[in-house]
This record gives C-alpha cells, sequence and structure tokens, in this order.
C-alpha cells in the first residue's frame, strides 16, 4: 500500500490521503473546489467549481501514476441537483471520450457550502 500526497492538489484537512495505491488500483479521496496554493474555496458557479475539482482530481492521478483516461469509477456528490446538468457538461468537456462508471449522489450539506465534491478509482499504470 502506498500513500499519494500531492501539492498541486489541496492538502488534507482531516485524517486521510489523498489518495491511496493498492492492487493496482489508486482510490481518490473526494475533491472539493479548494484552491491548493492559497486554500481558498472556489465559490464561483459550479462549472467553476467542476473544473477545479476534476484539475485537482488529475493532479493526484498523476502523482500515483494513474490518468484521467485510466478512471474506472466516479461518485459525484451535488449540493442541488438542479445543477447536474452544468455538473456533466463541464464532467464531459474534461473526461472527453472516456466515461468512467459513474454514481450520482445529492448532498445538500456539503461542506463549505460547496456545489459539488468527486471522488474516483482509477487503474495504476
Amino acid at each position: 500500500m502506498r500513500f499519494v500526497s500531492t501539492p498541486e492538489a489541496p492538502i488534507p484537512a482531516g485524517h486521510y490521503s489523498q489518495a491511496v495505491v493498492h492492487g493496482g488500483l489508486v482510490y481518490v479521496a473526494g475533491q472539493i473546489p479548494k484552491d491548493p496554493v492559497t486554500g481558498a474555496i472556489e465559490s464561483g458557479p459550479v462549472e467553476a467549481q467542476t473544473r477545479l475539482v476534476l484539475r485537482s482530481l488529475e493532479a493526484i492521478l498523476l502523482a500515483a501514476g494513474s490518468s484521467l483516461d485510466r478512471v474506472l469509477q466516479t461518485t459525484v456528490y451535488v449540493a442541488d441537483m438542479a445543477l447536474w446538468d452544468a455538473v456533466n457538461r463541464t464532467y464531459a468537456e474534461v473526461f472527453g471520450t472516456h466515461r468512467p462508471a459513474r454514481a450520482i449522489v445529492p448532498a445538500p450539506g456539503l461542506h463549505h457550502g460547496i456545489l459539488v465534491e468527486i471522488d474516483a478509482v482509477a487503474a495504476v499504470e
């Protein structure tokens, strides 16, 4: 088992790792729209929050020896299902033709008032 940490994604604020690699897979903790340099929470529209979340997810995957095109599954937590179309469009832009398995979870009480959080499981090269 190997724990992954990169300064290119937000440093965990609690007792967890950015990701754990085990058995050829990387398990990435839920990423929120937090700037890894300033620590500021992105308070803009859900599209901006989703892009920042996916940028952090990608940075962690790269540090683990994986990439977005090796993602097997994601869980997307969204504060309001009315935002889903915008989240889905941004998600599709970032992932392109790659279509990992995915679950959508309505989560109106996300921490810091954020609109979206995403975790993932991916294959390691």
